[in-house]
């Protein structure tokens, strides 16, 4: 099918999905989100296909959910609340879910809901560079799909979390686990491609077989009931006014959202 908001490519064995947004630094609408899980669809669905890889075009990965969509976007009830960010949570969620194996290349900004699709990938590659970060709580909103205390020690996913971090490097995020490799810039796709390819090259049945088993061991162990857990506190966050979400939100609004974004980060220890 054709795409207007990302690029699917197959060169052999390997799919790339790229989201195609870079005016916006790829941000997240709900045609994105539809087309992604649309494409993954498909490469499920495609025997040539054995591996995905993530990509984000021109200067970051992703900065994230679309915050101009989402003021535009009637929030006024919660089933409008629980709607979207039901919506937002099965796009994520389609990544952890493809029964193909999925690598995130990430580069420039890998931010809040991108973040959350770098960690719903099985394997996640970062440029060095990156910029990391879920500042959810700095203005007001929460976490639509709580992988990261999946993903490492409770005590720096607390500390991401609660502070609302998205300063985190690279080498930082490789050190807690939230990367598994981390390389030069113009080395990402290329050592991405052959990560892929070893991944093409073993058996199909066993490597199909093998994401299913960790899956299914999570999913045990209760991950698919505390995702679904939170996205319920999220609904009710995301339904529920504070002065912090009133004050961005009316910045935004009235001065655009560079504007709000200052104002959000001059109140923080790491904000200029």
């Amino acid at each position: 099918m054709p795409y207007s908001h990302i690029k699917v490519e197959t060169d052999g064995p390997i799919a790339s999905l790229t989201f195609n947004r870079p005016q916006v630094l790829n941000a997240f609408d709900n045609e994105t989100m539809d087309e992604c899980r649309a494409a993954l669809h498909s490469c499920a669905a495609d025997d040539a296909v054995r591996v995905v890889l993530v990509r984000g075009e021109g200067r970051a990965f992703s900065a994230g959910f679309d915050m101009k969509a989402a003021a535009e976007r009637d929030m006024s009830t919660v089933d409008h609340v629980r709607r979207q960010m039901e919506r937002q949570f099965d796009f994520i969620m389609a990544f952890w879910d493809c029964p193909k194996p999925t690598i995130a290349l990430v580069h420039g900004f890998c931010m809040a809901g991108a973040f959350e699709v770098a960690l719903a990938c099985d394997i996640t590659i970062a440029a060095e560079g990156t910029r990391f970060g879920e500042p959810e709580v700095r203005f007001g909103t929460g976490i639509v799909a709580m992988l990261l205390p999946w993903a490492v020690l409770p005590k720096h996913a607390k500390e991401m979390l609660l502070t609302g971090n998205d300063k985190m490097d690279a080498a930082r995020a490789h050190a807690i686990g939230i990367v598994n490799h981390v390389v030069p810039q113009n080395e990402l796709v290329p050592f991405g491609r052959r990560m892929a390819l070893d991944i093409a090259a073993a058996a199909g049945p066993s490597v199909f077989f093998t994401k299913r088993a960790m899956n299914r061991t999570y999913e045990i162990m209760g991950i698919r009931e505390a995702l679904r857990a939170s996205l319920d506190i999220d609904v009710i966050l995301n339904a529920t006014p504070s002065a912090e979400k009133a004050e961005f939100g009316r910045i935004r609004k009235e001065q655009g959202l560079k504007a709000a974004l200052a104002w959000r980060d001059s109140r923080f220890s790491d904000g200029s």
